[in-house]
Formats: structure tokens, C-alpha cells, sequence
């Protein structure tokens, strides 16, 4: 089944979304399509140096833009300006991803929480960092040293894992590749699919990656940028 046309079509996806997921009435419980990963060594290579590249030479170009984020980040909200939290990468492997705090220092007093519409917890200069994609900067070091790519599903925390397990069957085989930046599932809705809808994306990301569609997802993402589609 050809789900992807050169569009990147949404309505075409979510149209196919039965050639992914099988819930049952009763429990709710989606099973996805086992994937086997391709080796790719050439796209591998290219994509690695690609995204070492590009990290680099955009640190360097938005470092002072960033420090700046960094200062309004500390003087509009009590707290630290950056935030770290471990994420599972590629093969299961946890990493420290680093982001600009969004959210109030005690977002998570009463345990881990998926991010909602119109959440309480965000600060106001967050909503905008959100909104603009801009937390995700300091994302470029985690580029830099490997951990992650430019394009790639996005890394979650473990604790959603577990969870997530419990009703999507197959949902942590997205770890065979390496987390990204930026992803097939962020240029069709971002923050508002949830769980058992973005992993489509993300199945059809690892059948489908390639050069030409890391390329398409990387133009889109400007756009998301801008329109601000699926930031919340």
C-alpha cells in the first residue's frame, strides 16, 4: 500500500490509518505492524554527516540568539533557563535531552504528565517558545555529539514508554532509529496526535526514510514553524 505521495499527504495517512492499528471495542488496544529496519549504510553515512554539519554551523550562527532565549527564559519565569530530562534513544539506550524550559519549576509535582491543550503549567514565554518551535534548540547538541538526528521520530521518556506499552503493542520499535529534532509525525500535527495516531507517522518514517524525505520534512518543519500547526 503506497501510503506516501510527494506532498506528504495528511488526509492520505490518516485514511490509512487501519493498515497500522487494530483496536478492539472493548480494551482499546492497538497492534503495529512490526518493521524491519534496512541497513542503509550510504544514507546512514550521508544523513550523519548531514546533520553534524548542519548542527554545527547553525550553533554556531544562533548561539547569540540563543543566549538571549536563554536570559528571557530565566527572567520571565522562576527557574533555571535550560531543562534536561532522559529520554530513550536509539535501541533503547537513555539519553540527557537538553530543552528550554517551557514549563513552571513544579510542573511535575504530582508525577509525569502528557502535555494538554491549553496546559496551566506553561509559562507564557513558553507558550511562545512552543509555538515557534524554539525549545528545541539547544537539541542541536544532542545533535552534535550523536545522540539524535535532524529527522527522526521524536524521543520520549520512559515512564511514557512503560505506559504506552500497556494498549499500543509495538509502540517502542520506534527506538530501532535513531530519536529526532524533527519528524514525519511533527509536520502532521505535532503535539496534538497523540500516541497511538503518531506512531503511524513514525512506522511509515522507518519504512520510507530517505535522503529526498528527510529533505521534505526539513522544508515542511519551516513552515510548521511558522503556521504554528500542532504547537501547544
Amino acid at each position: 500500500m503506497e501510503l506516501l505521495n510527494s506532498e506528504l499527504n495528511n488526509e492520505e495517512f490518516v485514511s490509512s490509518e487501519e493498515a497500522y492499528l487494530g483496536a478492539t471495542e472493548d480494551h482499546q488496544e492497538y497492534f503495529i505492524e512490526e518493521v524491519t529496519v534496512k541497513k542503509k549504510y550510504f544514507y546512514r553515512f550521508v544523513k550523519r554527516l548531514f546533520d553534524f554539519i548542519s548542527a554545527l554551523i547553525f550553533s554556531i550562527i544562533l548561539l547569540l540568539p540563543m543566549i538571549i532565549l536563554a536570559i528571557l527564559v530565566k527572567c520571565t519565569s522562576k527557574g533555571p533557563a535550560f531543562y534536561s530530562q532522559k529520554r530513550v534513544g536509539l535501541n533503547g539506550k537513555e539519553f540527557t535531552l537538553i530543552k528550554y524550559r517551557t514549563m513552571r519549576v513544579d510542573a511535575e509535582k504530582d508525577g509525569a504528565r502528557w502535555a494538554s491543550e491549553n496546559d496551566e503549567r506553561i509559562t507564557k514565554f513558553g507558550k511562545f517558545l512552543r509555538k515557534s518551535r524554539l525549545d528545541e534548540l539547544p537539541q542541536l547538541w544532542n545533535i552534535l555529539i550523536g545522540q539524535m538526528s535532524i529527522v527522526g521520530p521524536r524521543p520520549e521518556r520512559e515512564i511514557f514508554y512503560k505506559e504506552f506499552d500497556k494498549y499500543i503493542h509495538g509502540f517502542r520499535q520506534r527506538t530501532k532509529i535513531k530519536p529526532g529534532m524533527t519528524g514525519l509525525a511533527q509536520i502532521n500535527g505535532g503535539y496534538d496526535l497523540k500516541p497511538e495516531e503518531k506512531i503511524i507517522y513514525d512506522v511509515e518514517y522507518m519504512k520510507k526514510r530517505s535522503i529526498w524525505l528527510d529533505i521534505k520534512i526539513m522544508f515542511k518543519t519551516v513552515a510548521v514553524i511558522f503556521n504554528h500547526k500542532g504547537a501547544k
